[in-house]
């Protein structure tokens, strides 16, 4: 029964939240699982994290008390608190991009119909001087199919509020719980939250704009291994060779390295972490080399470590003998003072035993 009296109210709320408290603790958990679910299922999205709480009863009427109790009480409108607290649940979901947003936001439509959606990133970007953390909210309950299923029975009923962030819009939301005081604050002092908040939306930016230039680097690498033998055939004889600065554009990197390593090793999984480092190596041993240089190398010395792996693998069948480790051997190979480091000693020497008998 609705009415005007809040303390009235405010029992009655209190004696539901009691009471409502383990369903909606399951219903919370239940989401969370239903989501993750749904999630792992959708491609192209990066998900850090998801995770619910049943907001705190105190919490629940300062909201109320503070957003809708004045206006009500105005107008006279009597009112149930339960009514109006529309994230009693709460789930949220931490990506890492600013357009997985809406990707998300896509895939929870398959199971779930959209009560309300409050787009924070929007709402934050159209106005001048303003801060706080952004993000995605929705209102969401299951739709009539999934409200069906026997297992969503106990509830089937239940709304909750779906937060869908960046990582970096969570952390800065975090942040932002910390920050008491954010309105009536001194000119100065807010110029320096802004300033804040403002590193926070260029660093999700930047975030973003890295992995597409990443992607086109990979998609528009320079390809080498179209190049004939005779590109650089200095590089793939035995001796040391010097290594001049490359020019603009034709050094090896990551990039390039993942363009001539799957040509050449179709059937391996390079990744990227392993890729990073590796070529960080490998710049290492040969300052300057250019992707020309490292593909001929390659092409020269590839046939002869593969019959050396070939005999290591029949005589250590417990032991891998990677891809990594080819072009280790293949680098050796073609220069073996300036690659002297790619193999361990033992593994040289083994290589070289293996030279004089088979080379």
């Amino acid at each position: 029964m609705t009415s005007l009296d809040f303390s009235r109210e405010e029992r009655g709320f209190e004696a539901f939240y009691e009471q409502e408290l383990p369903a909606l603790q399951y219903a919370c958990a239940s989401y969370i699982a239903l989501l993750q679910s749904i999630l792992s299922r959708t491609p192209h999205l990066d998900i850090t994290k998801v995770e619910g709480r049943v907001k705190d009863r105190l919490e629940c009427i300062a909201k109320f008390s503070r957003k809708y109790r004045a206006a009500l009480e105005e107008s006279n409108t009597p009112y149930e608190i339960r009514h109006y607290i529309t994230d009693l649940i709460g789930v949220r979901v931490v990506c890492l991009y600013e357009d997985e947003l809406e990707k998300v936001a896509q895939a929870v439509r398959s199971h779930f119909d959209v009560i309300d959606v409050t787009d924070k990133v929007s709402a934050m970007e159209s106005t001048e001087g303003s801060f706080g953390y952004k993000g995605l909210h929705l209102d969401l309950r299951l739709n009539a199919a999934q409200a069906g299923l026997p297992e969503h029975a106990a509830y089937a009923a239940q709304p909750f509020e779906l937060q869908v962030r960046t990582i970096i819009q969570d952390s800065w939301s975090v942040l932002d719980h910390k920050i008491k005081y954010k309105k009536a604050i001194p000119g100065q002092l807010k110029r320096r939250i802004n300033v804040l908040s403002a590193l926070f939306e260029l660093a999700d930016r930047e975030f973003r704009q890295i992995r597409d230039e990443t992607e086109a680097g990979l998609r528009h690498a320079p390809d080498e291994t179209e190049a004939p033998d005779s590109a650089e055939p200095e590089a793939a004889t035995a001796g040391p060779q010097e290594e001049r600065p490359a020019p603009p554009g034709s050094e090896l990197n990551a990039f390039t390295f993942l363009k001539i390593a799957n040509h050449f090793f179709k059937d391996s999984d390079f990744d990227p972490r392993k890729v990073d480092l590796f070529v960080a190596d490998i710049r290492g041993w040969a300052p300057g080399i250019t992707r020309a240089r490292f593909n001929t190398l390659l092409r020269a010395t590839l046939g002869t470590v593969k019959r050396y792996r070939q005999h290591f693998e029949e005589a250590n069948p417990q032991t891998s003998f990677n891809a990594y480790t080819v072009i280790r051997h293949c680098l050796y190979l073609g220069d073996r003072v300036t690659f002297r480091r790619a193999l361990r000693n033992s593994s040289r020497e083994a290589f070289e035993a293996w030279l004089r008998n088979h080379g």
